[in-house]
């Protein structure tokens, strides 16, 4: 008894080429979809920020340009360019430098954003300790951030 194979034959190289080559093109796309569509959200979660005072915006903006430096160059563009935030976000992609502005307001919100834990939620001693220790931390990690170079 003689067994066939019934699989059919590979493709040719050029064939397999041209497929894979399309395959990662459309996954290119979506992968560059997905970086906008995070980087549109990063730019709502700003915009709520900057109008709700324990929210941070900058620190979703600082996000959003990186997501739409992998998709969107004109969208990364507006964001670097904008009035406000423009030169904070350079500042950060250029020095990692924070703004003295930026640093109390970060800490002030901190510091408001802990008060109304520890009075919303009468935390045990262990928690309320740890919740401290953390925003200090953050804290520490910002004040530790250059200053922008002028010019």
């Amino acid at each position: 008894m003689t067994q066939h194979n019934s699989a059919p034959p590979p493709p040719s190289e050029e064939h397999d080429s041209r497929r894979s080559g399309t395959a990662g093109k459309a996954a290119h796309h979506a992968i560059r979809i997905g970086w906008l569509c995070l980087g549109v959200v990063f730019v709502g979660l700003g915009i709520i920020g900057a109008f709700l005072p324990l929210m941070p915006t900058t620190i979703f903006l600082i996000l959003a340009a990186g997501c739409f430096a992998r998709s969107s160059p004109r969208l990364e563009s507006w964001l670097l360019n904008h009035p406000r935030h423009g030169p904070v976000l350079v500042a950060w992609r250029k020095e990692g430098a924070i703004p003295k502005k930026g640093k109390i307001a970060a800490s002030i919100g901190m510091t408001v954003g802990y008060v109304i834990f520890w009075l919303g939620a009468r935390p045990g001693l262990w928690l309320a300790s740890g919740v401290a220790a953390s925003i200090i931390a953050c804290a520490a990690w910002i004040w530790s951030r250059p200053l922008p170079r002028q010019g």
